[in-house]
């Protein structure tokens, strides 16, 4: 059974590919909010008999994080007609006309701001009766955005980090503050750091630097301030006092004191959903290991989750109980031993959890960090989408870099990504970074249950020229060739290996519609305005000193739109100072690989090392990936990748 609680809802537009995330199960699931709640519980059971006006049908939701059991309920009232006689904690709803006569010494309103739903029945609240509500527990208003509103999403502008500290490797969380750029005058983080049994190790507020600077949140700093050991957890954090947006994106990196460590990924997504997918199995001599941070103030329950093989029927069921806040670790050889490269898992996870991490360590001891992917369960095979091509072109494209096939070899995993997708009819395109097409190949319409990888050097023997340039990007299309039905919500998994000391990286995400004039429901995506949103606003954070920053730009179109972009590279130091610009030029369909040490003077390099790169273009959509470099890639150094956001 999964957790009774609304996560997302895909009602209305609003940016990306939902109208968004609730509120709620976050003003409830705030370890803050916790202990005033179950404290609040405490002093409600011992009044006596509590009535229960439920305006807004939250008492469900709420019941499941903190029981009402221990309570007294003497009825449940209603305001909707269409709720009388429906069962509400096990008890037959009523009308609130009813209230009136309700024997009870307490009534509790289940809801936020709930000063109007108050006034409105006090004439049906029994005399000498106390009127109680969620406001007993709400957060403080100098934690809020919008005081006036409680579950207004800017005042829960919440996030976990998986933080990894102990046997000389290291986690480091950045971001920007982008809040202030939005006229935030004093946003800051609201920090609390768990340990795996869920153990509280840390809290405190982390003041944010001016607007656009950068900051960074680094488990050895976070060790050393608060004297803890060596530590793998959860770190609960949520932006208050905010302006513009209300996700909280950030960028994960970790690395190691040698150079044998190097890896990054990006926020956690902050909605726990039924299902993820994409876990890639282990290749040969690898270690992977899954990471389930539980995301709610209460237990997961032995049996509630577990995973599986793509296709299969079988889930095999996670018996231990997963604490409040903690951190639970799946070794997925032990865990599921015919798993095997490039067989990939998939996790039921109930809502408890957000978005999981895994590791995978090779028989060398090289450790990447990567992540798994929403399996939407909402979605259906839509009929339009083949018939997209008479006024779209391409219509979908998933864009992935092609770095420089001297130097890496590159390796394609489609991975299915909702419950309704029961084949990827799909094609791969190669492009070079001048935007021409060398490569095209119709991959067929991929079982769920099989798992095709492509290797891209066996790829591109048969490519009508060479990479001019030694590097350019591939795009995977929808193609009905042999019919088939698509939902629009296709992903895949690209990992990059060094040639050279094979140190390894991989990213994953999903297809989106580019450049058009035209919009089909909310494509194509734009961060702060309604599609089709054509402009480009990616942040790109800086490797600190000793190591060099790495940034492939693609420029997909699903029709041909302007025939190069006009994009403006802005880099600023630490502290939000800005120290110089570039314009590039990346041709249509194509791409541009760039080095942070190459595109700026070795002065204004040097000077932005730890701070970051806006890149901005009003005339296109563009796609980026970043990554770190650390030691000679030639040589057996150490690499990142994963892809941009923006906001």
């Amino acid at each position: 059974m999964a957790l009774n609680i609304e996560t997302f809802t895909n009602k209305g537009w609003r940016p990306g590919n939902n109208a968004g995330g609730s509120t709620l199960f976050k003003a409830y699931g705030h370890p803050l909010t916790a202990d005033l709640a179950r404290k609040f519980l405490v002093g409600l059971s011992a009044m006596g008999a509590i009535a229960i006006y439920d305006p807004l049908g939250q008492a469900e939701h709420f019941n499941s994080f903190y029981n009402l059991g221990a309570c007294d309920i003497a009825g449940v009232f209603v305001q909707n007609l269409d709720d009388v006689d429906t069962e509400i904690l096990g008890i037959t709803a009523r009308p609130v006309t009813e209230l009136v006569n309700a024997q009870c010494r307490v009534v509790m309103i289940c809801a936020f701001d709930a000063d109007g739903f108050a006034a409105n029945i006090s004439d049906l609240v029994p005399k000498g009766v106390e009127v109680v509500s969620f406001d007993n527990f709400r957060l403080p208003d100098d934690m809020l955005s919008v005081p006036k509103n409680y579950l207004d999403p800017l005042n829960f502008a919440t996030n976990f980090g998986l933080l990894m500290e102990g046997d000389g490797h290291h986690t480091q969380i950045s971001s920007a503050n982008y809040w202030g750029s939005y006229g935030a005058p004093d946003p800051a983080l609201w920090l609390s750091l768990f340990d795996e049994d869920g153990k509280q190790l840390a809290q405190w507020i982390e003041p944010l630097p001016g607007p656009g600077a950068v900051y960074t949140l680094d488990s050895v700093e976070i060790r050393d301030r608060f004297g803890l050991g060596d530590f793998t957890g959860s770190l609960f954090m949520h932006a208050i006092r905010i302006k513009g947006h209300d996700v909280m994106k950030y960028v994960v990196d970790t690395y190691s004191d040698d150079d044998t460590h190097l890896s990054g990924t990006h926020d956690a997504n902050a909605w726990p959903a039924d299902f993820y997918a994409g876990l890639p199995a282990p290749d040969a001599g690898e270690q992977v290991t899954l990471l389930i941070q539980n995301s709610h103030p209460v237990d997961i329950p032995g049996g509630e989750i577990g995973l599986g093989l793509m296709g299969s029927q079988d889930v095999h069921l996670i018996k231990d109980v997963v604490p409040a806040f903690g951190t639970y670790s799946v070794d997925i050889e032990k865990f599921l031993p015919d798993a095997a490269w490039p067989d990939q898992i998939e996790v039921k996870a109930g809502r408890f959890f957000v978005r999981p991490r895994y590791t995978a360590t090779d028989k060398s001891g090289r450790i990447r960090f990567g992540h798994m992917n929403v399996e939407r369960t909402d979605l259906v095979a839509d009929e339009n989408i083949p018939k997209l091509g008479e006024t779209m072109g391409k219509g979908y494209i998933l864009p992935m870099p092609i770095l420089p096939v001297a130097d890496f070899v590159t390796e394609l995993l489609p991975t299915p990504m909702t419950t309704a997708q029961s084949e990827l009819p799909i094609a791969l395109a190669v492009y070079d970074a001048d935007g021409t097409e060398i490569a095209r190949e119709f991959l067929g319409c991929i079982p769920r249950r099989t798992s095709k990888s492509i290797d891209m050097d066996a790829f591109l023997k048969g490519a009508k020229t060479p990479l001019s340039a030694g590097y350019g990007h591939m795009e995977l299309h929808y193609d009905f060739s042999d019919g088939g039905m698509a939902d629009g919500w296709l992903h895949a998994l690209v990992r990059f290996q060094a040639r050279n000391g094979g140190h390894r990286a991989e990213t994953t995400f999903g297809a989106h519609i580019y450049n058009t004039p035209t919009v089909y429901r909310d494509e194509p995506q734009s961060y702060t305005k309604r599609p089709p949103g054509l402009t480009t606003r990616l942040f790109l954070r800086l490797a600190p000193s000793g190591m060099d920053t790495l940034c492939h730009l693609i420029y997909p179109a699903s029709l041909p739109w302007r025939s190069e972009s006009t994009t403006q590279l802005t880099a600023f130091s630490s502290d939000g100072k800005e120290l110089g610009s570039k314009e590039i030029n990346i041709p249509c369909g194509g791409s541009s690989l760039w080095r942070m040490s190459e595109m700026f003077d070795a002065d204004v390099a040097n000077r932005a090392g730890g701070g970051y790169v806006v890149i901005r273009d009003t005339t296109c959509r563009l796609f980026g990936y970043h990554g770190l470099i650390r030691g000679d890639i030639h040589n057996g150094g150490a690499f990142s990748l994963d892809h941009a956001f923006g906001f």
